[in-house]
């Protein structure tokens, strides 16, 4: 069996086991292409005074426009329509929370600038509360919140350096008692040199300079699917993982000249499949929640995403020209389409905790 039939045989165990619904009649939202459609986008950058500059293309002189314009049409039924006013209501009383590196961060921009821009009389504050960022709709009591924790395991300072620990969540306790959470982990295990941000890695009582990245992700992951199993109710707690971003840093992936990035690109990938194939992440993560108790809702956005060479800074993020980010989204773009998935799945009838109504 090949690479890709592997991944899709977990994914189907995956949907068996946890009833994952990504699906509104039958049909499954994570499978279509990219449209050109000249009613986006769904807000432009100016509207939201919080943006970070990072993700704001638009004002850092990005010149092509057609980024913009492109909607994700699922192959045989549409993704409902955002409601801003909707969303908040079943939200009402309630909290949601990011936890995970900038891609979350990325996705949580998205979020608050898109229902901002759907309400903007409504009053909001923005506060930071030691290592978690939270926006709330004050009217509505509802908070929107974002953790940055990339490995979502523990990284501890000891006497030889900076320990990262596969098998210890400390910071679960931040997680209890939110009513939506969506995690995030992956873009930061690849770094190396001066961007790692530890020294060792251990797992369990073997501690080792460094080993391979996919299987150390794997292991916490199932440390942090222990967490979810041991710690949440599904009653009271919806829990999302929001899948693997993808970067877009070697064109042959998408069919052309090495060597060549994301950068000038300014259309996405034609069609509902990506030359480059699957991201080995994926297949991980869809191991581990396939293995779990409790039910994780896998927002399958990697192929999507994948399609959307044209949707990253490049040289109009935060660096400007000095640096390339072909690994971000631009705001508006690719992340609005993440919240129109996740919209279109707290709308679904099992879910016990959101008012509605």
């Amino acid at each position: 069996m090949g690479w890709s039939s592997s991944i899709s045989v977990v994914l189907f165990l995956t949907l068996l086991i946890h009833g994952i619904r990504s699906a509104e009649n039958g049909c499954n939202l994570f499978e279509g292409s990219w449209v050109y459609d000249d009613s986006y986008p769904l807000y432009h950058s100016s509207m939201c005074p919080f943006i970070e500059p990072a993700f704001d293309c638009e004002k850092n002189g990005r010149p092509d426009k057609f980024y913009l314009n492109y909607r994700w049409q699922p192959t045989g039924c549409n993704i409902t329509r955002f409601n801003g006013e909707d969303f908040l209501t079943r939200l009402r009383g309630k909290s949601l929370m990011f936890v995970g590196d900038s891609l979350s961060l990325n996705q949580w921009q998205s979020l608050t600038c898109m229902l901002h821009v759907a309400l903007p009389s409504a009053p909001y504050s923005i506060v930071r509360n030691g290592g978690v960022s939270i926006f709330t709709f004050k009217s509505y009591g509802v908070k929107l919140m974002f953790s940055r924790n990339a490995f979502l395991v523990d990284i501890v300072r000891e006497k030889n350096g900076r320990v990262l620990k596969l098998d210890s969540i400390g910071a679960g306790e931040t997680w209890k008692g939110v009513d939506v959470l969506i995690f995030d982990s992956w873009h930061w295990w690849l770094h190396t040199g001066r961007k790692q941000p530890w020294d060792f890695i251990q797992d369990g009582n073997q501690t080792v300079r460094d080993m391979d990245r996919l299987v150390a992700y794997e292991k916490a992951m199932k440390t942090w699917a222990k967490w979810v199993d041991d710690n949440v109710n599904p009653a009271e707690t919806r829990v999302f993982f929001q899948g693997v971003s993808p970067d877009h840093e070697n064109a042959e992936n998408w069919g052309e000249h090495a060597g060549e990035t994301c950068l000038r690109e300014s259309r996405p990938v034609l069609g509902s499949k990506y030359p480059g194939g699957a991201v080995p992440a994926e297949l991980s993560l869809q191991k581990v929640i396939g293995s779990m108790k409790k039910t994780v809702e896998l927002l399958d956005l990697t192929t999507l995403s994948q399609l959307r060479k044209d949707g990253h800074p490049s040289i109009y993020g935060n660096g400007g020209h000095r640096g390339l980010d072909c690994s971000h989204w631009c705001l508006p773009g690719v992340p609005d389409t993440w919240n129109l998935l996740l919209y279109s799945a707290l709308m679904q009838k099992s879910l016990p905790i959101l008012h509605s109504n």
